[in-house]
C-alpha cells in the first residue's frame, strides 16, 4: 500500500507496485533449490536520440514533420511532374540545403551526446566476484553485483551499503551532482553482515525502482547455517545513489539494487525534446495563412480561366490550335494541371528562403553572446556558451524564470559574522565599534570578560563545538582543496602560543551535512575552542587554556525540517549529562524559560532582517533518572519498523523541553555577485521569479530577503508540512482550508492588476510571496480525487500568479520539472526559463523552453544539457534584457519583412493573370524568379537582423520595463501582420497599376517601337526591388558599414546583374527572353520617370511616418550624453575579428 501510494505521489505508474528480490552476489538462500537469476536491465545509460541505422529516416520524419519543409518537398514534387512554369531547381535546391545544413547540426549535437555517454558507460569499475576483484566496464554491472568503490570515485549505480572501511560502519558521500547539495551526508553499513562479504548469504527485497531521491523501503534476510536469519530494515541511510560521490572514507562494498535507466538519477532525468520558439510558432500561423492566399489565387484563376475559355473562339484561337492529345485530355484532369501549375506560379508568396535565412540569423546570431566581453569571467578564464541556437528570439519573451538557489542565487560559502551571548553582540571585526547601540569588541573571548561572564561564554562556545555532526578530515588527501568551503584549510585559529596536542584542525579540514556547521565550528574556533574530532564516541575540543575537554556522545537528535531544530546529548569527564540544542528560533524560543527569550529576540530579528541565517543554542542538565528515561525511549523508538519517525519525534519532543537558551548565531550565506539588483531587473521585466531548491526552507527563505525576493513588507502564505500539522486535522482538510484560505486573501480580495505590471511596484498594495515545499507539492499535484487535483493545481497556480515571488523549497529534482511543466502548460502558455548550476536542475532545465546553465562548482551536467550556459547569474540580466530583447525584435521584423516583400512580389503576377488570358504566363523572367529572394533582396535583412539595435544597449539595461514592451510576442501578433500585409497589397498594387498606367502610351522609345511584355515586368522588378531593400533602409536605426554595403551593394548587383545578364547572348539558353531588355528600358525617360516616381510613392507614407513619430521611452531614440555620437572614431577595442562583436558590444550610433 506505501508503495502504491509512493508510486502515485511520485508519477509512478500503476505497473511498478510490486517488489524485487535481489541475491546479494547471485549467491542462492538455499543450497537445495536451482538458482535461477531474476532479469533486470543492465547499467548502460543512454541520453542520445539517433543512432548510425536509424539517424537517416527518423531526422528526415522530424524534419518533414515542419510544415514549411513538407509543402516545399510537395511544390518540388508538382515541380518535376507536371509541366509547369518554372523550374524545379527554384524551389529544390533551397530544401536540400535547408534539410542538409539541419541534419548536420541535429547529428553532430547527438554525437556529442554519444560520447557522454561512453564516458559514463566505459568507466572501469570493481566488482567482488567469486573472491576476487575485477575490473569491469561500469555498462556490464548486474543487479546483485558486489561492486568495490574508492574515495573520490562516483557510485556507478544504486547500491546498498554492506561494508566499508572507516570504524564505525559509515560512510560519506556528497550529493551535489544529484540535489545540489555539496555538503557531505552520512550513510551507514546494514548491520550484522559479515566482514567477509564472500561468505555473504542474504537477499534483499525492495520497492520498484521510483525518482524519490529521499525514500527508499526494503528489508535485507541474512542467512546463516544452523541459525534465525536475521531481517534488518532498509532505509534511505543505507542506500549509495548513482552519481553520488564517496568522501573521507577509503573504501565501501555494497550491491547494485537499480542499474542503468532505473538508477533514482536516471529516472529524474528528463528526455531531451525538441524546443521550438514561439516565434516559429508564429512563422508556421503566417504560413497557413499565406497558404489560404496560394491556394486562392490558384482556385480564382483556374475557375476565371476556364469562364474566359468557355466564350466562343477563345479556348482554341486559330494562332494556337490544339494538339491531338491536348483535345483527349480529360477535362477535369486539365483542370487539376491548370490548378497545379497556377500554384507553382505564386508559390514564391511561400518564403522557402525565409526559413534559411531565419537558421543563419539564429546560428550567426548566437556568436554575439559567445563574443560578448561582459559575459567573461576571468575567475574560470571562460565566456558564455551557447548550446541551441534555436531559442534565441525566445530570451526576449520571458515571463517566469525558474532558479535553483545553492550555487545559482548564492555561493554556498557559509562565513560566520556574529554571536550573540547572554543579549551582548560579539562581532569578528578589527576593531571595536559601537553597532546598534551594543558594544561590540573584536577578538578572543578573554577580552569579553566584562560582557557576558567567562564561564556563559565557556558554555557557548562548548554548545558550538559540540552541538553538531561535524567530522574532521585528516589532511593526508592533498587533494582536498574543495572550493565549497566544507573541506576547506581552517584559517584565523585565534589560538595563541605553542601547543603540544594531538594534530589541530591547522592541518585539517571540516565535513558536515550542513554548511552552516562548519562555519559554526570555525565561529567557536575564532575565540579559542576549536573541535580536535571524534574518535569512538568521545567528542575531544580544546579550550582557550590549550587543554583538551573529553566528552562522552551519547546520543545525536537528528535535524528535521518540521522540528527544526538539532540536539546532542553528552556526558563531561565530571560526570554531568548536559543537552546541546541549536536551531531556528521559532522553534527553540518556546522551550525555553521566557524571560530568557527578549534579550536574545532583538538580536535574532535584526540578523534576520540583514539577511544571515540565524540560530539559537540553549542547554539543559539532564539528572540520571531524566538521561535514563530519555535513553530508554530512544533506544526503543530507534528499533520500531513501524512509525519510526514518529515515535523518534515523539521522545525528541519529550527531552527537548524546559531549556535554558545561552545565545544565538549569525552565519552568511553569501549571494552571488550582484543577484538582488539581477533578481530585481528581472521583476522590474515583468518577470515571475520563482526559486525552487532542494535545501531547507529557512535557509531559501533568508537567501530570498537577501535578493530582494521577498521584502519585509511581503506576507508569507505558507504551505508546508508545519502549517498542514499545526490545525490537528487530517492534511488534506488543512491542505484544502489553507489553499482556499489564501486564495480569498492573494486573489479575491486583491485588486485588479495593470496588465504587465508586477504587483511589487505599486506600494498602494500588499506584496504576497508563497512558500510550499516538496511533499506539500506532491500532495496538491496528486491528490486522491481526481477532481480534487485538478481543482488544488488551479487554486495553487491562481495564488501563485498573485504573488510577487514564489519559493519550492525541499524539491526533488523531478518535482522541480514538474513545477515547470505545469507553469508553462497553464493558461496562456507562458515562456518560461530555468537557471540552475548542478545535475539536480536538469530536469527542470529541459523542462523549461529556454535552459540555462552556470558554469559553477557543482559538475558541468547542467551546462551540457542547457540552451545556453553562462558563468554567473548576473550575465542573466544582460543576455535578457539586451541580447533577448535585441533578438527577438530583429527576428520578428525579419519574418514580417520576408512576408511582406513576397506578398509585393507576386500580387503583380497576380494581377497580371487577367491581362494574359489566364494563361500561366510569368510577369517575370525565371533568373528573376530564383534570385529575388537568393541574391537581390536576402543579404540586406540578413544584415538588419544580425545587427539592428532599435535602443542602444546601456538603455535597455537601464530601463527594465522596456523588456514588458515587446512582451506576450508582441511584434508577431495579428494586429501587425495585418499591417505589414496590408502594406504589402497596398505596394503590389501601385507597382502593377502604377506601371500599367505608363504602359496606356506603349510607344515610350524615341524611335517610336513599343515595350513588350518582358519590359513591362522588368520595371515592375526594378521597381520592386528598390522600394523593399529602401522600405528595410527606413526602418534601419543602427549603421554600420556592412549595412551600408549590403543595401547599396544589393541594388548595384541587380543593376548589374540585369545589363549582365541581358547583355551577353548564353548558349545554355534555348530562349533569351530578357536579350537588351534592361538597357532599352533605361534608355527611355519614362520609365526613368516612373520607376522613380512609384519608389517615392510607395515610401512616402513610411517616411511621413518617421518624421512625425515623437520617440518613445525614456532616451529610446537618443544617445545618452557625453558619448560618442555618429560620426565619432571607433572604440579601440575595433580591429580585426570582433567586426560583429563591435557592432553588438559597443555603443549604437542611433539615426532616425
Amino acid at each position: 500500500m506505501l508503495r502504491r501510494t509512493l508510486n502515485r505521489l511520485l508519477g509512478g505508474d500503476e505497473r511498478r507496485v510490486d517488489s524485487r528480490t535481489i541475491y546479494v552476489g547471485h549467491r542462492s538462500s538455499s543450497t537445495n533449490e536451482a538458482f535461477i537469476p531474476p532479469k533486470f536491465c543492465d547499467n548502460r545509460i543512454v541520453s542520445s536520440k539517433y543512432t548510425v541505422w536509424n539517424f537517416l529516416p527518423k531526422n528526415l520524419f522530424e524534419q518533414f514533420r515542419r510544415i514549411a519543409n513538407f509543402y516545399f518537398l510537395i511544390i518540388f514534387l508538382v515541380q518535376v511532374i507536371v509541366d509547369t512554369p518554372t523550374s524545379p531547381v527554384t524551389s529544390g535546391l533551397p530544401l536540400f540545403f535547408v534539410i542538409t545544413v539541419t541534419a548536420i547540426k541535429q547529428g553532430y549535437e547527438d554525437w556529442l551526446r554519444h560520447k557522454a555517454d561512453n564516458e559514463v558507460n566505459k568507466y572501469p569499475v570493481t566488482v567482488l566476484e567469486d573472491g576476487r576483484r575485477i575490473r569491469k566496464e561500469s555498462e556490464k554491472i548486474k543487479v546483485g553485483d558486489v561492486v568495490e568503490v574508492e574515495e573520490d570515485e562516483t557510485f556507478p549505480c544504486d547500491l546498498i551499503l554492506l561494508q566499508s572501511s572507516r570504524d564505525d560502519d559509515t560512510c560519506f558521500v556528497t550529493t551535489a551532482s544529484l540535489d545540489g547539495e555539496s555538503n557531505h551526508k552520512t550513510h551507514y553499513t546494514v548491520p550484522d553482515t559479515e566482514k567477509d562479504l564472500e561468505s555473504l548469504s542474504a537477499t534483499i527485497e525492495c520497492e520498484q525502482p521510483q525518482p524519490d531521491l529521499y525514500k527508499f523501503v526494503g528489508r535485507m534476510h541474512i542467512y546463516r547455517t544452523n541459525q534465525d536469519s536475521p531481517v534488518r530494515s532498509l532505509g534511505p541511510e543505507n542506500l549509495l545513489l548513482k552519481g553520488a560521490t564517496l568522501k573521507n572514507t577509503q573504501k565501501i562494498s555494497g550491491v547494485a539494487v537499480y542499474t542503468g535507466m532505473e538508477t533514482k538519477m536516471a529516472l529524474n532525468y528528463q528526455g531531451k525534446s525538441q524546443k521550438r520558439s514561439a516565434v516559429e510558432k508564429s512563422i508556421n500561423a503566417f504560413l497557413l495563412v499565406y497558404l489560404c492566399i496560394l491556394v486562392s489565387k490558384a482556385l480564382v484563376c483556374t475557375t476565371l480561366k476556364y469562364v474566359w475559355q468557355g466564350k466562343p473562339g477563345q479556348d482554341e484561337p486559330w494562332y494556337n490550335e490544339k494538339t491531338q492529345r491536348e483535345k483527349d485530355t480529360n477535362l477535369y484532369v486539365k483542370m487539376f494541371t491548370d490548378f497545379l501549375s497556377f500554384m507553382v506560379l505564386f508559390n514564391f508568396i511561400i518564403p522557402v528562403s525565409m526559413y534559411v535565412t531565419v537558421e543563419m540569423q539564429k546560428f550567426l546570431g548566437s556568436f554575439f553572446i559567445t563574443w560578448d566581453k561582459d559575459f567573461f569571467d576571468p575567475e574560470i578564464k571562460e565566456g558564455a556558451l551557447v548550446n541551441t541556437s534555436d531559442l534565441n528570439e525566445e530570451l526576449g519573451q520571458v515571463e517566469y524564470v525558474f532558479t535553483d538557489k545553492t550555487g545559482t542565487l548564492t555561493q554556498n560559502n557559509m562565513e560566520f559574522i556574529e554571536c550573540c551571548i547572554d543579549g551582548f553582540q560579539y562581532k569578528y571585526r578589527d576593531a571595536s565599534t559601537e553597532l546598534d547601540g551594543f558594544c561590540v569588541t573584536d577578538g578572543p573571548v578573554s577580552k569579553l570578560q566584562q560582557k557576558a561572564g567567562r564561564e556563559r561564554e565557556e558554555l557557548f562556545l562548548r554548545a558550538l563545538c559540540l552541538c553538531h555532526t561535524v567530522q574532521v578530515k585528516e589532511s593526508t588527501d592533498q587533494g582536498q582543496g574543495q572550493e565549497d568551503g566544507l573541506i576547506d584549510q581552517v584559517d584565523g585559529l585565534g589560538v595563541d602560543g605553542d601547543v603540544h596536542h594531538p594534530p589541530l584542525p591547522e592541518q585539517k579540514g571540516f565535513i558536515a551535512s550542513s554548511p552552516d556547521e562548519v562555519a559554526l565550528v570555525k565561529g567557536a574556533m575564532r575565540y579559542g575552542f576549536t573541535f580536535i574530532g571524534l574518535e569512538s564516541k568521545t567528542m575531544k575540543i580544546l579550550n582557550r587554556n590549550n587543554d583538551v575537554e573529553k566528552y562522552e556522545l551519547l546520543h545525536v537528535l537528528n535535524f528535521d525540517p518540521v522540528r527544526r531544530r538539532m540536539s546532542v546529548i553528552v556526558r563531561s569527564k565530571s560526570g554531568d549529562t548536559l543537552l546541546f540544542c541549536k536551531g531556528a528560533d521559532s522553534s527553540i524560543f518556546p522551550r525555553v524559560k521566557q524571560e530568557e527569550v527578549e534579550r536574545i529576540r532583538m538580536h535574532v530579528e535584526r540578523n534576520a532582517t540583514e539577511g544571515y541565517r540565524t540560530l539559537c543554542v540553549a542547554y539543559k542538565y539532564l539528572n540520571a533518572e531524566e538521561y535514563a528515561q530519555a535513553d530508554a525511549g530512544l533506544r526503543e523508538a530507534r528499533l520500531a519498523l513501524q512509525d519510526r519517525e514518529e515515535k523518534l519525534m515523539a521522545v525528541y519532543n519529550q527531552v527537548e523541553t524546559g531549556m535554558s537558551l545561552i545565545g544565538a548565531t549569525a552565519v552568511e550565506d553569501r549571494l552571488q555577485e550582484e543577484a538582488a539588483e539581477t533578481m530585481e531587473a528581472l521583476q522590474g521585466a515583468g518577470m515571475n521569479v520563482w526559486v525552487l531548491t532542494g535545501d531547507k526552507m529557512e535557509t531559501a527563505k533568508s537567501t530570498c530577503y537577501a535578493c530582494r525576493l521577498f521584502q519585509r513588507s511581503t506576507e508569507l502564505l505558507e504551505l508546508t508540512v508545519r502549517t498542514l500539522e499545526e490545525g490537528g486535522r487530517r492534511r488534506e482538510e488543512r491542505l484544502h482550508e489553507l489553499l482556499l484560505e489564501y486564495h480569498k486573501k492573494a486573489v479575491q480580495d486583491a485588486p485588479p492588476v495593470k496588465a504587465g505590471v508586477t504587483r511589487s511596484w505599486s506600494s498602494a498594495n500588499q506584496d504576497y510571496g508563497f512558500i510550499i515545499d516538496g511533499a506539500t507539492l506532491s500532495m496538491v499535484l496528486s491528490s486522491s480525487a481526481e477532481s480534487n487535483s485538478s481543482r488544488y493545481k488551479n487554486l495553487f497556480l491562481q495564488i501563485c500568479q498573485n504573488c510577487t515571488a514564489v519559493l519550492c523549497c525541499r524539491m526533488a529534482p523531478l518535482q522541480k520539472a514538474q513545477i515547470v511543466k505545469m507553469v508553462k502548460n497553464s493558461k496562456g502558455s507562458p515562456i518560461t526559463l530555468s537557471i540552475g548550476d548542478g545535475a539536480n536542475d536538469v530536469s527542470m532545465i529541459l523542462e523549461a523552453h529556454v535552459g540555462i546553465g552556470i558554469k559553477g562548482k557543482e559538475g558541468r551536467q547542467a551546462v551540457r544539457n542547457s540552451d545556453y550556459a553562462i558563468p554567473k547569474l548576473k550575465h542573466l540580466k544582460k543576455l535578457l534584457l539586451a541580447h533577448g530583447h535585441l533578438y527577438y525584435v530583429r527576428i520578428a521584423h525579419l519574418v514580417q519583412y520576408f512576408f511582406y516583400k513576397n506578398l509585393c512580389f507576386i500580387l503583380p503576377q497576380f494581377l497580371y493573370q487577367f491581362f494574359c488570358g489566364y494563361s500561366q504566363q510569368p510577369l517575370y523572367d525565371a533568373a528573376y524568379l530564383t534570385m529575388y529572394n537568393i541574391c537581390f533582396t536576402s543579404m540586406p535583412i540578413l544584415a538588419y537582423s544580425l545587427l539592428e539595435q532599435h535602443m542602444c544597449i546601456e538603455v535597455l539595461l537601464d530601463n527594465a520595463t522596456l523588456y514588458r514592451e515587446i512582451a506576450k510576442n508582441a511584434m508577431l501578433r495579428w494586429g501587425p501582420f495585418l499591417y505589414w500585409t496590408l502594406l504589402g497589397v497596398f505596394h503590389g498594387l501601385l507597382f502593377f497599376f502604377g506601371v500599367r498606367f505608363l504602359f496606356s502610351n506603349p510607344a515610350l522609345q524615341d524611335n517610336g517601337q513599343v515595350f513588350g511584355n518582358w519590359s513591362y515586368g522588368t520595371i515592375v522588378f526594378t521597381v520592386l526591388v528598390f522600394t523593399v531593400t529602401l522600405k528595410l533602409a527606413l526602418d534601419t536605426r543602427h549603421w554600420t558599414w556592412i549595412n551600408h554595403f549590403v543595401i547599396w551593394g544589393s541594388l548595384a548587383f541587380y543593376v548589374f546583374f540585369s545589363f549582365f545578364w541581358g547583355g551577353i547572348i548564353w548558349p545554355f539558353l534555348r530562349q533569351q527572353r530578357l536579350y537588351f531588355v534592361f538597357a532599352n528600358m533605361l534608355s527611355s525617360v519614362s520609365a526613368w520617370l516612373v520607376i522613380i516616381l512609384l519608389i517615392l510613392l510607395s515610401l512616402l507614407p513610411e517616411i511621413l511616418l518617421v518624421v512625425f513619430r515623437k520617440p518613445r521611452g525614456p532616451n529610446a531614440r537618443q544617445k545618452k550624453p557625453g558619448h560618442s555620437s555618429a560620426g565619432s572614431a571607433q572604440s579601440p577595442r575595433s580591429s580585426a575579428r570582433p567586426l560583429l562583436m563591435r557592432t553588438f558590444s559597443d555603443e549604437s550610433n542611433t539615426v532616425i
